[in-house]
């Protein structure tokens, strides 16, 4: 089993020297931390973690899959057993020619579809748009933005995960004429999977609902970036990486 929430996944990462946590500085979210993560990346540094970050409650992750072996090390537990489930849809006759290296597709198969629960951490709290992490990247932003957001949304036609997509797009939480702590802008482009959605809310005279999340376990992140076949819900993607 691979890491079910944040915390596990940095913890992990510290213990073996593969996150600095900057506990002594205080930093600002306006362009100074966007400037660091960059040279962090260039430089190959590892993941950083800012516990003080200037006028917000909240820590800012920096840099977590800054380079390939890092991210291959989070998902290393269950990064072959996902490469054997994809291989098994390309070729189904692969399985039947060598099923001994496909014995675990039937777990991966099983931790695809999502456990649904009534309380958990996430449910505890609530914040506002204005206390997150104002993260300014370049001079000419328009506002802040979160960075690394899941995306969520379902086909207004047919509901339920089966029809889901999660997906990595700009959302920009302050600037240009916003209500402060009540809008938010999202931007993305109509060929994407939210694209669909949108049409079909549209096409309905509806509103079409949209959650976005923040961290999370390490695979939610990585699979609302991975082009995944037509028909493979990025949730299930998630839930066999996790």
């Amino acid at each position: 089993m691979s890491y079910q929430d944040m915390q596990s996944c940095l913890c992990d990462l510290e213990k073996t020297g593969r996150l600095f946590r900057v506990a002594n500085l205080e930093i600002d979210p306006q362009l100074e931390l966007a400037a660091v993560q960059r040279r962090a990346f260039r430089a190959g540094a590892p993941a950083l973690l800012f516990p003080r970050v200037k006028g917000c409650a909240f820590p800012v992750l920096a840099n977590l899959y800054g380079s390939m072996d890092r991210t291959r090390f989070i998902f290393r537990k269950t990064l072959g057993r996902v490469e054997r489930l994809l291989k098994a849809k390309a070729d189904p006759a692969a399985v039947l020619r060598r099923p001994w290296r496909f014995a675990s597709v039937p777990l991966g198969l099983w931790n695809m579809l999502p456990k649904k629960v009534t309380s958990g951490p996430v449910l505890e709290g609530r914040t506002q748009l204005s206390a997150l992490p104002q993260l300014f990247s370049w001079p000419l932003d328009g506002g802040a933005f979160i960075t690394l957001p899941q995306v969520y949304t379902e086909h207004p036609d047919k509901t339920g995960f089966f029809s889901s997509n999660l997906g990595m797009y700009r959302v920009q939480i302050s600037g240009n004429e916003y209500i402060k702590d009540r809008e938010a802008g999202l931007h993305y482009q109509i060929h994407r999977g939210i694209g669909p959605h949108h049409a079909a809310a549209l096409r309905r005279g509806e509103d079409l609902p949209v959650r976005i999340f923040v961290g999370g376990p390490p695979a939610m992140t990585l699979a609302a970036v991975m082009p995944l076949p037509e028909g493979v819900p990025e949730l299930c993607f998630a839930g066999a990486l996790a």
